[in-house]
């Protein structure tokens, strides 16, 4: 039974190579089963794997630039340019609103007045681009962006190289080691995430952009009504499931009204050098996410962390132990058909998770629910 527990997450992501479609174990058993138990940190979650995604919104964008004033065309041309199409179909009209142009107005007069600010224009919407919202399978929230030169690119948490990993991200890192112990950290003590976000994780930060080398300077001018409609545009449309981390309270608060019959939502403490070791190091979101991620879409739809090139999380596999778990899948899918027996592959996925939530709520049981 160790072997098949170890085949739901023995695939990458859709970057992997994969090895035989039917391979995995929920593949072998069919479509998911309604999910009876929760498997989160600090929050319910309980409900069924919906059905396809709904077809992607017909959208023209040059009908609808077309339709746009003189003012409203200069003011959203970076929305108009570098904004994905996935994206801009659903949010058109939020950006059209008066509170976000003048978000933009306010944009337009920090670089006219000679304000530095961050990211790079290009890259305040990298985001949509790395993960189009039908590839989203995780939503990491941050917060403000970094305020520093050559550290924001648009993902939250992510740094170009050759920056270093800055101290929030090592402790991802030391809570990834902790679930996936092959883990290992990106040479130079890198900090580009640019593989996660291709492989469906979106790295969000509530606020998209910030003056240089002043935190929060960019707050509560608009950003954060937009990047609430992209929270909820997620939970809304990826009917069939999504994982959202939500670390610290003022991530906590903008999933607050996510549906987690539908979706998977994990809590805990920010993993600032503040709080991390206040119950973030071990809460183990990342393997917790894989495993729900496996009985939604099969072991196929689980992500890959791995950041280092060439690299994976999930041990390979030979073709004679590959053919052996086949072989133990299918004695077993027989013994489950011969004695009669009812609780899924599924539900015993999620009574493993529940277990493990239980067990992380004790650990993290005394953690000031005020910590960043």
């Amino acid at each position: 039974m160790s072997t098949l527990k170890r085949k739901a997450t023995s695939q990458a992501g859709a970057d992997a190579k994969k090895t035989k479609q039917n391979a995995s174990i929920t593949s072998f058993f069919g479509a998911p089963k309604p999910a009876a138990g929760n498997a989160q940190s600090s929050s319910k979650n309980s409900g069924s794997a919906a059905g396809p995604e709904p077809s992607p919104l017909k959208f023209d964008k040059a009908k609808w630039v077309a339709g746009l004033t003189p003012e409203q065309k200069t003011l959203l041309k970076l929305e108009i340019d570098t904004l994905h199409e996935s994206w801009l179909a659903h949010l058109k009209n939020e950006i059209m609103t008066k509170e976000f142009l003048e978000l933009k107005k306010f944009l337009d007069r920090e670089t006219a007045a000679g304000k530095k600010w961050f990211p790079p224009m290009e890259d305040v919407y990298s985001w949509s681009r790395h993960t189009p919202l039908h590839s989203v399978k995780v939503v990491i929230i941050g917060q403000d962006p970094y305020h520093n030169v050559n550290q924001a690119h648009g993902l939250a948490f992510s740094v170009r190289p050759p920056t270093s990993a800055p101290p929030s991200l090592k402790n991802m890192y030391v809570c990834l080691k902790n679930d996936y112990p092959i883990f290992t950290p990106p040479p130079k003590n890198g900090g580009l995430l640019t593989p996660w976000a291709e492989r469906g994780v979106l790295m969000l930060n509530t606020c998209l952009t910030v003056r240089a080398h002043e935190a929060n300077s960019h707050s509560n001018r608009g950003w954060e009504r937009f990047t609430q409609k992209v929270i909820d545009l997620v939970a809304a449309k990826r009917t069939r499931g999504v994982v959202f981390m939500a670390w610290g309270t003022p991530a906590g608060k903008r999933v607050h009204h996510v549906d987690d019959k539908r979706h998977l939502v994990l809590k805990a403490v920010h993993p600032s050098p503040l709080s991390a070791r206040r119950g973030f190091l071990t809460c183990g979101h990342f393997k917790l996410a894989n495993e729900w991620l496996a009985t939604r879409y099969g072991a196929d739809g689980v992500v890959d962390w791995a950041l280092a090139q060439g690299q994976s999380v999930f041990p390979k596999k030979g073709a004679g132990e590959e053919e052996g778990e086949e072989e133990e899948e299918k004695v077993l899918a027989e013994m489950l058909e011969e004695e009669g027996k009812k609780e899924t592959i599924t539900e015993k996925i999620t009574k493993g998770l529940t277990r493990k939530a239980k067990a992380l709520a004790e650990d993290n049981e005394n953690v000031d629910p005020e910590e960043a």
